[in-house]
């Protein structure tokens, strides 16, 4: 199945994080676009893996930084406390997670 990201509208989850997503079972595929300025107030431990598109990033893990580039694949499994912060102008991730 195709999905249309370039037909879907940006939706701002908060300030300086945006997403474009498509759901099917039980199944989210998702553009994540972090600003450089945007700032996660909350701890997320959802599980994630996904895909650096572009730009730099950096996941603060309950206080260890780990650095992410383009081309750099992320897995984060369930229940593992993370922050993310772009270190670059906007940073682009491709993600699939469980919903």
């Amino acid at each position: 199945m195709k999905i249309d990201f370039a037909a879907l509208e940006w939706e701002i989850s908060a300030s300086g994080l945006r997403s474009k997503s498509f759901e099917k079972d039980g199944k989210r595929v998702r553009l994540l676009e972090h600003s450089r300025d945007a700032r996660e107030d909350e701890w997320c431990e959802k599980p994630h893996a996904g895909y650096v598109l572009e730009g730099n990033l950096e996941i603060d893990f309950s206080g260890k930084i780990e650095s992410f580039h383009a081309g750099d694949g992320i897995f984060i499994s369930a229940g593992e406390k993370h922050k993310a912060h772009s270190v670059t102008e906007k940073t682009l991730l491709f993600l699939v997670e469980n919903i």
